[in-house]
């Protein structure tokens, strides 16, 4: 272990420790020798001891470092594992470090690219005019040689030596994470290691700004032309490991409401739209942006009437299969027609929970835990919530949580609470009804089966032409298998013949040499009965054919 290594575990250690986050372990025998050490080695004190635990949590998140303030972000959607009161705080937490230096950037750039800033661009601001965690974005202009001339471009630069930090951090959250089931029984149900390894596998994709890119072509495809979405475009000969160049855009941030309503926004078509969009990402593309906070999310000033939101930083996606999509639209169906058999009855059919699950038991969990959603209006039902608590009974029967639909739960709560806030009167429900209800029934039915013919048509229509060939080989490979099969069939009737004249004879002759064994001490009628079955035995044996 390096010395930076040691004094990197005693920065974490001394963090926690004056934000009292061990206050938060259990009493018992494994954590005694941690609040001895506490005492004996750190001689720290809780220094914010009128603070909740949640805000605390958030501050020593914060002072740790974009790493950490990270995975507080990704735990916040972790409302199956985390209280609300912990939850709401770790929400809070703002992805806003200071930029590095903006020569600095230039540099790693220009590397990246292969020459200097000016073969391409004019206008670079050294200044950042947005810095994250991982990385940062620069404004430039293209020059009048390239095909674009005069483009508003951002380019976006991931922080230097960024890698050797997330290394080291996600080294000791393993080593931490691997503590928590040994601290106590309620250790084991936050899964502390899986946490660690999703989050490693959604950070490291950030580090390859490629994937954004791909994944904002992707997006900006599906809704090309579309007047709910616009994805700034890629510039894809400018796309590298650290370096991305993509259109500017100018937009209002989604939060300022004074600002859309100063513009005659249409709130309520804005709210359902953010709605439509997601969904439509969902059931259609199952391909959606996973990460739609605020910060992320802008709207076009132009056409308030007809408002198109912006979509930017695509890093984050989710996808679905078939079985996710139909999961999440036979569960909300079900779930607003209270109808919590179906529910438990699709979980075991999907294959998420055992088939030997009790299904009268599965049912009246969810029953006990959906029922008193309904005491609200179905106006204000939360879908996330709902999703929710649906896997937090799954769980408690052995289901596993995909990723993908855990990301779904917190892009959706990201969506009803951005509508809500645009709209207060946005009827979530009304609003979905239709693309689940649709997308069932594109699945099942005359509707269904045109649909997947339709999709197969140009397989089908590819090999017709071989089709007679390929009937005929299959006919005398038919025939072929017929004519060994009478083979095989001869052969077994010929061993089962065999069988039967071996052991009628058998038969006969231990009865005979029985017979003939104890003759003197046997009467003499049951001898003779007993050699004229022996006989009679051996004559069927050589008869049978």
């Amino acid at each position: 272990m390096k010395p930076n290594d040691i004094f990197r575990l005693y920065h974490i250690l001394r963090t926690f420790l004056i934000y009292g986050i061990d206050e938060a372990l259990p009493r018992n025998r494994y954590t005694r020798p941690l609040r001895c050490w506490r005492k004996t080695l750190f001689w720290l004190r809780n220094r914010h001891q009128g603070k909740p635990l949640g805000e605390r949590l958030r501050l020593a998140l914060q002072e740790l470092g974009p790493v950490w303030i990270k995975l507080g972000q990704m735990l916040s959607t972790r409302r199956d594992l985390f209280p609300p009161e912990i939850a709401d705080e770790l929400a809070l937490l703002q992805d806003q470090v200071a930029p590095f230096d903006g020569k600095q950037a230039r540099a790693l750039i220009e590397q990246a690219l292969g020459g200097k800033l000016e073969t391409w661009f004019t206008e670079f601001d050294e200044n950042a005019l947005a810095s994250a965690s991982i990385a940062q974005v620069h404004t430039a202009k293209f020059n009048s040689t390239q095909q674009f001339a005069g483009k508003d471009v951002v380019i976006k630069v991931l922080r230097p030596d960024i890698q050797p930090q997330i290394d080291a951090d996600l080294s000791w959250m393993y080593k931490l994470a691997g503590w928590i089931p040994r601290l106590s029984a309620e250790g084991h149900r936050l899964r502390a290691t899986e946490v660690i390894r999703e989050y490693e596998k959604t950070l490291r994709d950030e580090l390859d700004l490629r994937t954004e890119a791909a994944n904002a072509v992707t997006l900006r495809n599906n809704f090309l032309d579309s007047p709910m979405l616009y994805i700034p475009q890629m510039y894809a000969d400018f796309c590298h490991q650290n370096v991305i160049v993509m259109e500017r855009i100018y937009g209002i941030p989604v939060s300022d409401i004074d600002a859309l309503e100063r513009n005659g926004t249409d709130m309520k078509l804005l709210a359902e739209r953010g709605v439509q969009v997601f969904f439509t990402q969902v059931f259609r593309d199952s391909f959606f942006h996973a990460d739609m906070h605020p910060g992320n999310i802008f709207v076009n000033p132009q056409h308030p009437e007809n408002p198109q939101y912006i979509g930017i930083d695509c890093g984050i996606v989710g996808k679905l299969n078939d079985n996710d999509k139909r999961y999440l639209a036979e569960s909300f169906v079900a779930f607003f027609n209270r109808d919590y058999r179906r529910v438990a009855q699709m979980h075991i059919n999907a294959g998420w929970t055992p088939e030997d699950t009790d299904i009268d038991e599965f049912e009246q969990a969810f029953r006990e835990v959906c029922e008193p959603i309904f005491a609200k209006p179905l106006s204000e039902i939360s879908f996330g919530q709902v999703l929710m608590n649906l896997f937090n009974v799954a769980r408690e029967f052995n289901m596993q949580v995909q990723p993908q639909l855990v990301l779904l739960q917190k892009t959706l709560l990201y969506i009803e609470g951005l509508g809500r806030q645009l709209y207060p009167q946005l009827d979530l429900w009304d609003t979905a009804k239709p693309f689940l209800q649709n997308w069932l029934n594109e699945q099942m039915g005359v509707k269904a089966f045109a649909h997947k013919m339709q999709a197969k048509l140009p397989y089908f229509t590819e090999h017709l032409a071989d089709f007679p060939e390929k009937l005929l080989d299959a006919l005398n490979q038919q025939k072929l298998i017929s004519r060994q099969l009478r083979e095989i069939n001869k052969k077994l009737a010929r061993q089962q013949r065999w069988q039967k004249k071996g052991l009628t004879l058998l038969i006969g002759s231990i009865v005979f040499l029985g017979t003939l064994w104890q003759f003197a001490t046997l009467p003499i009628g049951l001898s003779a009965v007993l050699f004229f079955v022996a006989f009679a035995l051996w004559a069927l044996g050589f008869l049978l054919p």
